[in-house]
């Protein structure tokens, strides 16, 4: 092979080489930016914990835009006159608090408005019910107590604030905040006073569904309660007894998977929470079988009815 034959074999092995790091390059901004994205318009998160609840708030949404950070798919956009995102908790505590601080790290979020089903607990409350409690509690963070004589022993250094459920034992959670001078010890974590005032001045003016589309109806009209307890853990109650132990001891009015987790980030970031949760089963309670799956799509159109109706109360600026 000649010098010049070798000189330009040496030339298209050097370019094909650099060719494919450059273009590796020039696509890594683009990637960063997808998984770093930032938005500063100030919005109002509202938060659906059930895939069709979140759907009919969207068909509402106007000049919405369309946002995927670490898997998560935000839609931004109006709604009631708000400016707002929308996005799905996913089930669990873990997945509401990760999502929820991963929205307010990439959102100029000023307030947070969660909603989906939940469990009743309180006996005068019935499935279709919207509950907008005023303050959450993480109701399974526990002690199992080992059996001792007949009884329990407990860890001296766990706060227990309420009674057992057995060798179940309750105690308060840690949560660290700016401006507080150190971890903080509590049990429950507050509503905003102004985002309850909005949930009281709507209830007045909505009309929950009785029915099913096809045709399946609630013994009577769901009602709207504000105020009172909620509690959150990570399991699915479906037991008589225990719903009946929780609410004696916490005095809640419904259970769930999600809502104390969130107000337990809204808190440590210092932006006001409210949890909208309709009930579409008694946890346990009343005869029969479960009916979760019956009114399940009732339960969510409810929340989103009510979602809808705080936002046209509320002023545009916290």
């Amino acid at each position: 092979m000649t010098f010049p034959a070798i000189a330009r074999c040496m030339a298209r092995t050097l370019f094909t080489g650099l060719t494919f790091p450059l273009l590796l390059a020039a696509s890594m901004p683009m990637l960063a930016e997808a998984q770093d994205y930032r938005d500063g318009m100030p919005r109002i998160a509202v938060v659906s914990a059930f895939a069709p609840e979140l759907e009919i708030l969207k068909g509402e949404l106007r000049d919405s835009s369309e946002h995927s950070v670490n898997g998560v798919e935000f839609s931004a956009g109006r709604l009631e006159g708000h400016e707002v995102v929308l996005f799905l908790s996913g089930i669990s505590v873990v997945n509401a608090a990760m999502t929820a601080q991963l929205a307010l790290d990439r959102f100029a979020i000023e307030r947070i408005v969660f909603s989906g089903i939940a469990g009743g607990v309180d006996p005068s409350l019935g499935i279709g019910d919207v509950t907008v409690a005023e303050r959450w509690g993480q109701y399974l963070e526990m002690l199992f107590a080992r059996e001792v004589d007949g009884g329990w022993a407990t860890i001296p250094f766990f706060e227990y604030p309420y009674g057992n459920f057995g060798m179940m034992f309750p105690r308060s959670v840690t949560v660290s905040r700016a401006g507080a001078g150190g971890p903080e010890t509590r049990f429950w974590f507050p509503v905003d006073e102004a985002l309850l005032a909005a949930a009281r001045s709507a209830a007045d003016k909505v009309t929950l569904a009785r029915c099913t589309v096809d045709g399946r109806c609630l013994e009577r009209t769901p009602r709207i309660v504000v105020g009172g307890s909620g509690v959150s853990g990570g399991a699915f109650v479906d037991n008589s007894a225990f719903r009946t132990w929780v609410f004696e001891t916490f005095g809640a009015r419904l259970l769930d998977m999600e809502s104390a987790a969130m107000a337990h980030v809204a808190y440590a970031n210092d932006v006001p929470f409210v949890a909208v949760r309709s009930l579409a089963d008694l946890a346990g309670g009343g005869g029969g079988a479960n009916r979760m799956e019956i009114f399940l799509d009732l339960a969510a159109e409810n929340a989103a009815s009510v979602v809808q109706a705080m936002l046209r109360e509320m002023p545009g600026r916290p």
